[in-house]
């Protein structure tokens, strides 16, 4: 059960029922976990082991002749284990197995899919868009639909990192003025924390869990290769792709931004072929529904460990970012708080403190450096005197004596002729 989920409702102005036939609940259970004194989560289930079926020992040879003949009657079964394999127990005992072992022995055509509709402010959709390069840089559509009014909301940016992602929700929920009560995802990595078997319970990425917790929506994963599943959203991709992007110009994001935004008045005022209304008319109660928007936004940052090269530089997506040469005692790591915008570099330790920010590059190879980062350091650009602490470099012409800056400080070497060292072989 989601329990998320049916106060979400309930404050949108759904029923019990309403909200029962919804979540798949019994009106009674929708009713007693929205009461004031309500436990905060569903009971856990039974761990009692029960006794094997008696239909367990006939299973493997009832699965081959379900594979063999899909339709072959129940009766039919039931009477050749009796018969031919001294099944001693009732017809009901193989009609409940049946039920179970005819979906799972013949699964439904992949193909083939039930159309589903949602209660206003219930459910909006999310995908991404692959749009190509601008500039140099790749450029995606990030994409957000309200299920059940199918208003559109669409924006552009260069990464389809955390940072990115989540930040394209707060512009979302924003552009709507609330919060659904869950949102529809494909298995990304931005959302799934690893990959599962069909079946199988999805781990949610930890960034993903906290981000829904502060908005207060629940996360809903589509199965593996069914984008039908979340087909109001992956329409808009197309619709936003042919209706806004094909055939234009851009010079950047912002750009791709507004020319969305003076199309949308025109997609909102049409109606709509599925629920026959106008989308902003259905529109309105869907916005209505959604919950309420949090004081404060979540501030979604990626973190990763980089190592300072001896130029006071970090790499990061192959850009470099500069370093205070004051605050180097290399070896030394730092820690890059990445979000959408921005790259901060902090010290590792309890304090973590801040050693720079910088705006984060948008071309790959990017050099990123404050000029006073820098200050002090030798630049190559001229000779060092024996001051600065180097040797000096001279030409075999006019340099006679070499005057060296090590532990022999002021010791004078001579600088001989070849011919010497032949003499002193021969008197040797």
């Amino acid at each position: 059960m989601n329990i998320r989920a049916f106060k979400n409702l309930r404050q949108g102005g759904s029923s019990l029922a309403d909200i029962a036939r919804e979540t798949g609940c019994d009106w009674r259970t929708v009713k007693k976990y929205l009461a004031q004194d309500a436990p905060t989560t569903p009971p856990a289930l039974s761990r009692r082991t029960h006794p094997p079926k008696v239909i367990e020992p006939f299973a493997a040879l009832v699965d081959a002749w379900l594979e063999k003949e899909p339709s072959l009657a129940g009766t039919v079964i039931h009477e050749r284990l009796v018969k031919d394999h001294g099944f001693a127990w009732s017809y009901q005992r193989v009609k409940l197995y049946l039920q179970e072992a005819r979906p799972r022995v013949n699964p439904p055509r992949a193909d083939l899919h039930r159309r589903f509709e949602v209660l206003p402010g219930h459910q909006a959709q999310v995908d991404w868009g692959d749009e190509g390069t601008l500039q140099g840089s790749r450029v995606y559509s990030f994409h957000m639909t309200l299920s059940n009014s199918r208003d559109p909301f669409s924006c552009f940016v260069n990464s389809q990192d955390l940072a990115s992602f989540w930040g394209c929700h707060v512009r979302a929920f924003a552009h709507f003025g609330g919060v659904p009560a869950e949102i529809l995802y494909d298995r990304t990595k931005t959302v799934v924390k690893r990959h599962v078997g069909r079946d199988m319970a999805v781990p949610l990425h930890p960034e993903a869990l906290a981000f829904a917790a502060h908005y207060g929506f629940a996360i809903r994963v589509c199965a593996p290769y069914r984008p039908q599943t979340k087909g109001r959203v992956e329409r808009q991709v197309y619709i936003v792709r042919e209706h806004v992007l094909k055939g234009r110009d851009f010079d950047s994001t912002r750009s791709m931004d507004e020319a969305f935004m003076e199309w949308l008045p025109s997609r909102r005022a049409q109606i709509h072929r599925t629920h026959g209304q106008v989308i902003a008319v259905r529109a309105a109660l869907d916005r209505g529904a959604l919950g309420p928007l949090p004081l404060s936004d979540y501030v979604v940052s990626e973190r990763h460990l980089r190592s300072v090269a001896k130029d006071c530089l970090v790499s990061f997506e192959a850009s470099l970012y500069s370093v205070p040469a004051t605050a180097i005692r290399r070896p030394m790591k730092v820690e890059l708080r990445v979000t959408s915008d921005t790259v901060a570099i902090h010290r590792i330790g309890p304090d973590g403190d801040r050693l720079a920010t910088h705006p984060r590059a948008r071309v790959r190879g990017t050099w990123v450096v404050t000029e006073g980062h820098w200050a002090g350091l030798p630049d190559g650009k001229r000779a060092l005197g024996p001051g600065d602490g180097d040797v000096v470099v001279a030409t075999h012409e006019d340099a006679q004596l070499i005057a060296t800056r090590s532990r022999h400080v002021g010791v004078v070497v001579a600088r001989r002729s070849p011919s010497f060292y032949d003499t002193v072989g021969v008197a040797s």
